[in-house]
């Protein structure tokens, strides 16, 4: 996500530079942006291709300083600006998809999204040769040149630190209905996994993942994360790759948790919830909302990832597990004032459609009808070309 014009809020001395909140607009609360992570593809065995230095050599300016590497050389990640509204920013998430495509088709390769490449291997896998990445290796060994995995990372901005953390544990017992929604990656290494979320054990192998524990306050957090960068454990702060963090440089929160979608009107919804969500952490009450025991969320998150919108997830306060369209329903209902209030209402109606079929469930139907796995990655394909705008 890119910088927004602001005023860094340093009223501690004492802060490390990484820790200094740097606030959004004040009249633009919860603007949003996304990082989607897209796989690189050869057209007609629709195999990852590791290309990246030619993409990003080939791409054009404008493009350019919004389109990145990741840890693998098949990989390409696309950054939109921050919005005030929703409508904008997957506006321009369509605009990128367009000019990467186009980008791509002129180099004779393809491009696609979702959690996970359906047919790729481990010994397929280049790392990025980007400083970044190779110091992922450095710290990784082999466990980077694990099969690549696909994300869609989401940052809503606050106005300051203490309002993230309190939104971050808000978050927390909301993450595995997140994961349940976007879960778009139900085929491993060429089989179908039994999974609706395969991508989150896979990205699972690295350390530093997962639903992050509950923070005291902002200076928690730091001296949680500062402890690990003072003594060489990580060279930064995004070397934490938890479910949902803080980006102080941003002035955001991040949530990570969820797989790339293969259609923007999927993102949008997910990005609608995850907006209004935030909001209402902030306007309502804290005492209103649920926390939920660590054992609890990783329960819940193992299901969501498993069974996707097809869980029953565990509800500590009823004592019982409940259908993740259930919990969606309420959800929603709690989140719509908010929605009203962002703008983002339409949007929102749509994560129905999620509970009832996400990417993971659409996957499996369309590859019970084209036969195989080439042709379905073919058709992720063809849906990512076909979200981008008409030509004017």
């Amino acid at each position: 996500m890119s910088t927004p014009a602001s005023t860094a809020i340093d009223e501690d001395v004492h802060l490390p530079d990484w820790a200094r909140w740097t606030a959004q607009d004040p009249s633009a609360p919860y603007s949003v942006g996304m990082e989607e992570e897209v796989m690189l593809l050869e057209p007609g065995s629709w195999e990852l291709t590791n290309r990246i230095d030619d993409v990003l050599a080939g791409a054009p300016a404008e493009l350019g300083t919004q389109l990145d590497a990741e840890t693998h050389g098949s990989a390409a990640e696309l950054r939109t600006s921050p919005h005030r509204s929703l409508a904008e920013a997957i506006a321009e998430l369509d605009e990128l998809r367009g000019s990467l495509d186009d980008t791509l088709t002129s180099l004779g390769m393809r491009a696609a999204t979702a959690g996970t490449h359906p047919t790729a291997v481990w010994d397929d896998v280049v790392v990025s040769g980007k400083d970044r990445y190779r110091k992922v290796y450095a710290s990784m060994r082999e466990l980077a040149r694990r099969e690549p995995t696909f994300a869609l990372h989401v940052h809503v901005g606050l106005s300051d630190p203490e309002t993230g953390v309190r939104v971050l544990n808000g978050l927390r017992a909301h993450l595995p209905v997140l994961l349940a929604l976007s879960a778009n990656s139900p085929f491993w290494q060429g089989r179908d996994s039994g999974l609706a979320s395969a991508r989150t054990p896979v990205f699972g192998a690295f350390p530093r993942v997962g639903i992050p524990r509950e923070f005291a306050g902002y200076s928690d957090y730091v001296t949680a994360v500062d402890t690990l960068i003072r003594c060489g454990a990580v060279p930064e702060p995004t070397f934490l790759w938890w479910d949902v963090r803080l980006q102080p440089r941003f002035g955001t929160i991040e949530l990570r948790i969820l797989d790339a979608q293969t259609s923007t009107w999927q993102t949008g919804a997910l990005v609608a919830l995850i907006q209004s969500l935030c909001r209402l952490l902030v306007e309502e009450d804290a005492e209103t909302h649920e926390t939920h025991p660590p054992e609890v969320l990783e329960e819940n998150r193992f299901l969501a990832s498993r069974d996707g919108v097809e869980a029953h997830l565990i509800r500590p306060a009823l004592g019982a597990r409940i259908p993740v369209p259930t919990l969606v329903d309420e959800l929603i209902g709690r989140c719509e004032p908010h929605a009203a209030e962002l703008g983002c209402e339409a949007e929102l109606a749509r994560v129905r459609e999620l509970s009832r079929r996400n990417g993971s469930i659409n996957q499996l139907a369309v590859e019970r009808r084209v036969g195989d796995l080439p042709h379905l990655i073919e058709s992720l394909a063809d849906e990512f070309r076909g979200s981008r705008p008409p030509a004017s």
